[in-house]
Formats: structure tokens, C-alpha cells, sequence
């Protein structure tokens, strides 16, 4: 399953936001550290709401053990940014890819790009600078498990 992962988030919002969306979608979030906000049980339960209790999140405690797990792991970087060529829908996503998402105020550093496999960004109209963070996640994951078929099944209603 693709899974999101969280560099230094800093707007307790739009992290709660991408916890729910993992939540209803079956992904993992990785939350990579220091974040922007106090990353407690509390301050998760007031953003993701109830959500919270069915989301696996990992909590990494900076960008080298993150690293240390995706490579003993073998999982490929796929990292959303504005600084990619790449359109996203123009990348095969594969069943155990990560995507990045940067800090909302800034993005990521050199090392994060120069670490990842893959770099997309989602093409915008000229002049405008970004996405809110978790639209952009939302919009890449559903690409991901559409092409990897692993939305997850609809119940049908008797």
C-alpha cells in the first residue's frame, strides 16, 4: 500500500486533514520530526477527530531515521513538489512507493530532493505557487491507488 510520509509538518490542520484521509483511504502516515506544532496524543485527536483510532502513523525522529527505515525497508521516495518537471499522473506508481509531502511554510530541503527516487508536482496555472498541502496529497494518492488498484472495496448497501 502507498503511504504518505510528513516532513516537519507545521499546520496541525492540514496534518489532521491527511491522518483522516489515511484514515478512510487504508494508507499510512509517516510523520517525519521536529513538527511545527506540539505532535501529542491530544493535539492529533483534536485535528484528526475520531479518525485518529484508525490510521497507523509512524513518527520518525528526524529525516535520517526516516531514511534508515525506507531504505532497510526498500521503499522508493516519491516526492510532491513545485521544483519537478514531472506531472504527477505521468509516473507509474508502484504498490509500495511513499510520498513526501513537504513543510507547508517551505517545503524541503536539498537533501530530501537529492534523496528521493521520484519527483512530481502537479501541473498549475502560471503564477500560482502551490496547493494547500493536504489537496495536493489527496490528489497524488488517489492517483497512486487508482493506477495500483488499491482503493479499498465498496460495501454494497443491502
Amino acid at each position: 500500500m502507498v503511504d504518505l510520509a510528513l516532513f516537519q509538518p507545521d499546520i496541525p490542520q492540514n496534518t489532521g486533514t491527511i491522518l483522516r484521509m489515511g484514515a478512510c483511504l487504508g494508507a499510512a502516515v509517516h510523520v517525519i520530526e521536529p513538527a511545527g506544532f506540539p505532535f501529542s496524543e491530544k493535539a492529533l485527536r483534536r485535528a484528526g477527530m475520531d479518525y485518529i483510532d484508525h490510521v497507523r502513523i509512524f513518527r520518525h525522529l528526524d529525516w535520517c531515521a526516516f531514511e534508515a527505515w525506507r531504505k532497510e525497508a526498500g521503499r522508493r521516495a516519491v516526492l510532491l513538489t513545485t521544483k519537478a518537471a514531472r506531472p504527477y499522473t505521468d509516473l507509474t506508481y508502484l504498490k509500495d512507493d511513499v510520498l513526501i509531502l513537504g513543510q507547508e511554510s517551505q517545503g524541503v530541503p536539498q537533501r530530501v530532493h537529492d534523496a528521493a527516487d521520484e519527483r512530481v508536482t502537479i501541473p498549475m496555472h502560471l503564477g500560482m505557487r502551490s496547493l494547500n498541502i493536504a489537496m495536493a496529497a489527496a490528489m497524488v494518492l488517489g492517483e497512486s491507488l487508482r493506477q495500483t488498484g488499491a482503493f479499498p472495496v465498496i460495501e454494497q448497501a443491502e
